[in-house]
């Protein structure tokens, strides 16, 4: 990128709010949120949707819980004027919601419109003309007195047809590029339309301050917001709401310091379809209250089925990082955050105090419909703590603390030399490799025990195993049946060790349970390694465990 030549671009200016009070505000209940997904978003695709895909979107809408949506501009085309026909001819429309439709200030737009509205008992006629100094000078060529005249005939036509409507019409009006209008002119054109549409508090109107390019930092938004609201007169009585584009980037915040700010309700789209970077992403939005303890009132429980209905409407892919709903927004490859994860997880499980506090994931993925499969993923970046994860969410193994670096080291050697991602079904097949293949150079074969007194913590067995092919019987006595097979092998064993732990724990359903135990030797020249055995037997799975260690070490 050159440097722009002086003047081509300038800062955008402040607002002269010295005594703002959202910065000091929070977000304690839900706005009144409105999806413009059938309008704002179908006019973003390549190819716009189809009745069908309409009709489906629609009914997404419905039970994610909108009771404001935007059905279109049925004026514009055919489609839009038979779609909305369609939902009211097969009574679509609970009576709960209110359809919107867009409209601009033209006689034969509105006549359309109104056609299209017959039967429909509550709707919002949403009429724009554009305010801001840019198109007032480059595209119409008018005047502020001219722009607002505009306004209020479309007011006019609209409050005539509306007073014959059988059905209940509210009125919203946006200037539209209201962020690259005058605050001055914005609140005199809103005023003159609440003025002239006769606004009470039983005609409520819904006032709309769209960055429809989104122009300036979030807080200089939530400053032209509350700027507004002390300057609408009858305030009580109008609705404010917001319709952020994503151009800078940073429409979620502006839109949440604009609420902060006192708008009472936002429209946007699911996954942020949209002109140009997109309308601001309810679904974020939404669980981002959420995360806070707020009720968004919309219901996105299982997100999975979310993005597969906007996709299959909108012929658009979600980005894998798309906050909540990506793919990969509940995968951790790095080892710190695996570590992290995994024992958040089980510190979440070990409490009864139900606040969420697992590092790194700042919702439950169960509570928007995924879960913790692939939540730890293993490439080259990931640590000891993700391998042992894996290994004990999706096979049942519950790794010792102390044996994680050493799975881990022999994982990442693999994934160094792979240089992908590792399925989970490939770690288990290097966690059996390592710790039950061949080639054996001792091999269990059966133990039995003589005598044992609990009473005087010992035992004698009798241990039958292999030794490089040959086969041998030899006797111990121990404090146990574990020390007593040690102390057998080792009148015939060449290789001095001592074991420095123990674990054990079953695995699997309660009926068909196996015993896994896991031993940490010490040889000689002080190397540690561990061994796992498995078997129904409990004793025998420990035994097990420490040929596989024996095996590791001097094989």
């Amino acid at each position: 990128m050159k440097h722009a030549s002086a003047g081509k671009y300038r800062p955008y200016p402040q607002v002269d709010l010295p005594n703002r009070i959202w910065p000091t505000k929070t977000i304690t209940h839900a706005p009144i949120w409105c999806s413009v997904d059938l309008r704002d978003g179908n006019q973003a695709l390549i190819t716009p949707m189809n009745l069908d895909q309409k009709l489906s979107l629609f009914s997404l809408l419905l039970k994610l819980g909108f009771k404001n949506i935007e059905v279109g501009f049925p004026s514009a085309s055919k489609v839009e004027f038979d779609f909305l026909r369609t939902l009211v001819e097969q009574k679509l429309i609970p009576d709960d919601v209110t359809v919107q439709v867009l409209v601009q200030a033209r006689e034969h737009l509105i006549d359309k419109t109104f056609e299209a509205l017959a039967g429909v008992k509550k709707a919002i006629v949403h009429l724009y003309n554009s305010t801001s100094v840019a198109q007032r000078k480059i595209v119409f060529g008018k005047e502020q007195d001219e722009i607002i005249a505009l306004a209020l005939e479309g007011v006019d036509m609209v409050k005539e047809r509306a007073a014959k409507h059988d059905g209940e019409i509210m009125l919203e009006y946006s200037p539209e590029s209201f962020t690259g209008t005058e605050l001055e002119f914005a609140a005199r054109i809103c005023n003159a339309v609440t003025d002239r549409w006769g606004i009470s508090a039983e005609r409520k109107v819904v006032i709309n301050l769209p960055a429809t390019v989104e122009m300036a930092t979030p807080n200089v938004y939530a400053d032209q917001i509350e700027w507004m609201s002390r300057h609408l007169t009858n305030r009580e009585h109008v609705l404010i709401s917001t319709h952020t584009h994503n151009d800078r980037g940073t429409s979620v915040a502006a839109t949440e310091l604009a609420l902060l700010a006192g708008a009472d309700r936002v429209e946007g789209t699911l996954l942020s379809n949209g002109e140009r970077t997109g309308n601001v992403d309810i679904i974020t939005l939404a669980l981002n209250m959420y995360t806070q303890g707020v009720d968004p009132e919309l219901d996105f429980s299982d997100l999975e089925t979310v993005v597969r209905v906007v996709e299959e409407c909108t012929d658009m892919k979600t980005h894998e990082r798309h906050p909540y709903v990506g793919e990969l927004v509940y995968t951790a490859f790095s080892g710190s955050h695996q570590d992290a994860i995994n024992k958040g997880l089980a510190y979440q499980r070990s409490k009864e105090d139900p606040f969420w506090e697992v590092p790194y994931l700042p919702i439950d993925p169960q509570d928007v419909g995924r879960n913790y499969e692939g939540i730890i993923r293993i490439n080259s970046q990931s640590g000891k703590g993700g391998v042992a994860y894996v290994l004990e969410d999706k096979f049942g193994y519950s790794l010792p603390k102390k044996m994680h670096p050493e799975i881990g080291r022999i994982v990442q050697q693999v994934t160094d030399e792979a240089g992908r991602e590792l399925t989970s079904e490939e770690i288990l097949d290097i966690f059996e490799k390592t710790y039950f293949g061949e080639p054996h150079d001792i091999e269990f074969v059966d133990y039995s025990v003589i005598s044992e007194s609990a009473k005087e913590h010992s035992a004698k067995c009798v241990l039958e195993y292999t030794h490089n092919g040959k086969a041998i019987r030899s006797e111990g006595v121990g404090n146990g049946p574990i020390d007593a097979c040690k102390n057998a092998l080792m009148v015939e064993y060449s290789h001095n060790f001592k074991i420095l732990s123990y674990s054990e724990h079953s695995r699997g359903e309660l009926s068909s349970a196996e015993a896994v135990a896991y031993i940490e030797i010490q040889t000689e020249s002080l190397e540690k390694f561990f061994g796992v055995g498995c078997d129904n037997d409990i004793t025998v799975a420990s035994i097990k465990a420490m040929f596989s260690a024996l095996n590791r070490a001097f094989s």
